[in-house]
């Protein structure tokens, strides 16, 4: 029997409902979705159906269009229609109804889950090409891959939507009311992607939403490409509130960056795979420099101020690795199952060891013994005391003082050599499927939404989503556990208070949101 499926809107309920009908004869119903969002969705169907509550569980978070707050906008053609790149492509377009979930690992009878739309290019678009002015901007810490996202957001108005009228904001959000912009076109930028860095140049902070609206307005600008992380995505939110409460025909769409990869609901973040690959470097330098001299400990310190995704795969990917350290996971130096206790073993019997240690690792230990106060940036970000070179001291002085055994201290700090770095392969290729994805998104007139993939499918998701929480290392997944399988360390869940082996659950949970740092 053949089956169709279509949407309809319930306007009035902001929800969509589907119904499944077999094409021979209409015998049966599937159960209406529910929709997770205030604004309504763009269908191609609209009876207004109330909204009804499922048993299957089905939800959809959408992001919002321009005709939810300019519904007599006119829609056209997508030029992709006339594109040659195109006209071999089956299927051109995605479907309204395409829909990408957040979980795909389900049991038999558990609900279907959030869902959130697919990425792509639409059959119509709300914006004529003539008439665009884009922008771009990049905001926050440097990562390898910004300058492929530039340069694939200006490619990708112009060969596949004929847009020439893009312009770059340089030095972040204050670029636009205090400095000059750049016209962009696809000549201008198209080596960068061999650069480090960006292009536009970047800062921290400078986000004052009226003037940054008011600058968009008195530029005639409208569409919005912001690339930085979530304190960066925050502030994309706002232009868009903001944008949306002045009824202003101007999509914003972000692309999320951090180099930590730990924005939620997204597969990884763009750099993740290059700082992981360059970080094999400082691992591969530390591990002949200690295995050349006695006693030798090495310790390099990698990028992760919340999560501690870099040295964990640098990790795994090295095998050189003894022992690493990451914020997700307390650790104690001292004691039965300390790390002093685990690196005299190590030294006893491989000659040397090499310790790799996220930034945001053992910050409580090291604030308690230089008796400091919390200090922020002007993102907002707490900044990080140097735990490597108050591990490098600590361990020193516990094996020259304590147990009279002279060793050679090595300590490595690549971060910024890493952050610097122009993206891999594998990342550009990802860096362009973003940029191209948010290209789309604005123009088929969705904003306020962030562009990322979701179990390898590229989708649309509302910025709350990816701000509202940070994606952080589960101690109790298998990641986790394959790491201490690989290395042989100390799991350090093991303080004075569970010595009979015993690790209470609500310990790990609280360990995993992140609510104590150490036990």
């Amino acid at each position: 029997m053949e089956l169709s499926v279509s949407f309809f809107v319930a306007r009035s309920h902001s929800c969509v409902v589907p119904v499944v009908t077999a094409r021979s004869d209409l015998k049966f119903l599937r159960k209406p979705l529910t929709l997770r969002k205030r604004s309504a969705i763009r269908a191609q169907v609209s009876d207004p159906s109330p909204c009804r509550e499922t048993d299957d569980g089905f939800v959809l978070e959408d992001v919002p269009h321009l005709t939810n707050f300019l519904p007599d906008l006119p829609s056209y053609p997508n030029p992709l229609h006339k594109s040659q790149a195109y006209a071999i492509v089956k299927k051109t377009f995605v479907s309204p109804e395409d829909v990408v979930a957040e979980k795909i690992v389900v049991q038999k009878d558990s609900p279907r889950g959030v869902h959130f739309r697919r990425a792509g290019p639409r059959e119509k678009v709300y914006f004529n090409s003539e008439e665009v002015r884009a922008c771009v901007v990049t905001c926050g810490g440097l990562c390898p891959g910004i300058n492929t996202v530039i340069r694939e957001i200006v490619c990708g108005l112009n060969y596949m939507y004929g847009v020439d009228d893009i312009l770059g904001i340089e030095g972040g959000y204050r670029g636009f009311y205090s400095k000059n912009t750049l016209q962009l076109t696809p000549k201008v930028v198209n080596d960068i992607h061999k650069r480090g860095g960006t292009f536009l140049q970047t800062s921290r902070g400078g986000h004052d939403t009226h003037k940054i609206v008011d600058n968009i307005q008195d530029r005639g600008i409208n569409q919005v490409y912001i690339i930085g992380g979530d304190g960066t995505q925050k502030g994309a939110a706002l232009i868009y509130q903001e944008v949306e409460k002045r009824g202003l025909q101007v999509a914003v769409a972000g692309i999320p960056k951090t180099i930590d990869n730990d924005i939620a609901v997204i597969d990884k973040s763009f750099g993740f795979d290059t700082a992981v690959e360059e970080a094999q470097r400082a691992i591969n330098a530390a591990h002949v420099e200690v295995e050349s001299v006695e006693n030798g400990v090495g310790i390099v310190k990698l990028m992760g101020r919340y999560s501690g995704f870099i040295a964990m795969f640098a990790t795994l990917a090295s095998r050189d690795v003894d022992c690493c350290l990451i914020p997700e996971s307390p650790f104690y130096l001292e004691g039965k199952g300390g790390l002093f206790e685990f690196v005299e073993q190590r030294l006893k019997e491989n000659g040397h060891v090499v310790i790799v240690v996220a930034e945001g690792a053992g910050q409580e230990y090291v604030a308690q013994s230089m008796h400091t106060v919390d200090e922020k940036d002007a993102s907002g970000n707490r900044l990080l005391l140097d735990v490597g070179l108050w591990l490098s001291q600590q361990i020193k002085d516990h094996f020259t003082k304590v147990q009279k055994m002279a060793i050679n201290m090595k300590y490595i700090d690549p971060t910024y050599m890493i952050r610097a770095v122009p993206s891999n392969a594998s990342d550009n290729i990802y860096c362009t499927l973003l940029a191209q994805s948010a290209v789309h998104g604005a123009m088929a007139g969705y904003t306020g939404f962030t562009v990322g993939p979701v179990n390898s499918r590229h989708a649309y998701i509302p910025i709350s989503r990816v701000t509202e929480t940070q994606n952080t290392i589960k101690l109790t997944d298998r990641m986790w556990a394959r790491l201490l399988a690989s290395t042989n360390q100390p799991s350090f869940l093991n303080s004075s208070e569970v010595m009979m082996g015993k690790v209470d659950g609500a310990i790990l949970e609280q360990i995993n949101n992140r609510k104590i740092k150490s036990i």
